[in-house]
């Protein structure tokens, strides 16, 4: 296996550092305070614009989209390139449209729903959400209560949603719903694009999270959506919903390693600024391992994620290997910031720094998508039966 990039995917992991560097990490000191006030960690409709119009004229929308609709069409492996570059900032911009979403759309999308959603999506001119999680089911898919009963030539969705990132603000939603709930994941789960403003599709609430980020909760109360809402096959949503899943943890974790390289980049410069009781922190031997043990930990969890991008890109099972990184990216992550935040003292205490944020963040991440301990069983139950 070779994990070196290609040249031009090299130069493109390093424009988007720079378009980090020179754009969002800017950001940071209004971001942090408009947080600390309690004004949340979104940025202003006018920043994303700004930040938009910038990252398009760089060349760095639809990157894994497909060429015919304007894209790049990048594999997973230049995208963890990407994604970490992207990581290593705490301003919440992402660069447009979001892959996960993208990726279940090209794998089940019919032509009329390419055109209708794909295309415009790949373009940055619609925001999508994703409905999987419901109140409950936590960490299991296949328990969704969720139901969707076909009544001519309509379906009708019944059931609740909780979770959701934009969903106030997506201008359609993927929803998960078992249309035979006796079959569960094994041929009862389908998926259907719900418009914004469609009838029994209600935002309930807006739930605050750590650090300023929000997801809400949404009741589907009779809600009628066409037959051309169906996205796949009847019966069949899960395994695309498994590989959209598959791509956001990929995603996550090298948005960890930028986080935690950041921060172990953070107490290099640092260590030998401080001193105590007359000693520069970089000659203590519990700063030196803790520098030591993240940059060992760091360039480990780079390997696996390059890994788990190259058996996606060559069709092969990475279902052990995603979630091998799902939880070894956040924890190692979770841990390398903690240990930063302890390097600084008081000082990485404050929100006046982004390693706080950055905890936040990751602290998250540790449950989105599947919490750490789903994944370790995952593992182990794939690991016992031979499937690693």
């Amino acid at each position: 296996m070779n994990f070196e990039l290609p040249h031009e995917h090299r130069m493109l992991a390093d424009l988007v550092t720079r378009f980090v560097d020179e754009e969002l990490i800017p950001l940071e000191k209004t971001v942090l305070e408009r947080e600390a006030a309690g004004q949340g960690h979104e940025l202003t409709h006018e920043e994303h614009a700004r930040i938009d119009v910038r990252s398009r004229e760089l060349g760095l929308w639809g990157l894994d989209a497909p060429e015919e609709l304007g894209g790049s069409n990048l594999p997973v492996m230049p995208m963890v390139a990407v994604n970490e570059a992207i990581g290593r900032t705490i301003v919440p911009y992402h660069l447009p449209p979001d892959s996960p979403n993208l990726r279940m759309l090209m794998l089940t999308a019919t032509p009329a729903q390419k055109a209708r959603y794909l295309e415009p999506y790949v373009r940055g001119e619609m925001v999508s959400a994703i409905a999987i999680s419901e109140p409950g089911a936590g960490g299991d898919p296949a328990a969704m209560r969720s139901r969707a009963e076909r009544q001519g030539d309509e379906w009708v969705l019944n059931g609740r949603k909780i979770w959701i990132s934009r969903a106030a603000d997506a201008n359609f939603t993927i929803v998960m719903a078992a249309t035979n709930r006796e079959k569960g994941a094994r041929g009862g789960i389908s998926a259907f694009i719900v418009d914004r403003g469609t009838p029994g599709f209600n935002v309930l609430r807006k739930i605050p999270m750590l650090g300023g980020h929000y997801t809400y909760e949404i009741a589907l109360e009779d809600c009628r959506v066409s037959e051309g809402s169906l996205l796949g096959e009847e019966g069949r949503g899960f395994a695309p919903m498994q590989e959209r899943l598959s791509v956001r943890r990929v995603q996550m974790a090298a948005w960890c390693i930028g986080r935690a390289q950041r921060a172990l980049d953070m107490m290099v410069e640092y260590a030998p600024q401080r001193s105590t009781f007359g000693v520069p922190l970089s000659e203590r031997q519990a700063i030196q391992w803790w520098i030591a043990e993240a940059a060992t930990r760091i360039h480990a969890c780079r390997l696996m994620t390059y890994e788990a991008a190259w058996r996606i890109d060559n069709q092969r099972d990475a279902r052990t290997q995603v979630s091998m990184i799902k939880a070894y990216a956040t924890e190692m992550a979770w841990e390398v910031i903690d240990r930063a935040m302890q390097t600084f003292g008081a000082m990485g205490m404050t929100k006046e720094m982004p390693l706080q944020q950055m905890a936040n963040d990751v602290r998250l991440m540790r449950v989105y998508e599947g919490p750490t301990e789903v994944h370790h069983w995952v593992v182990a139950r794939n690991t016992l039966a031979g499937r690693a």
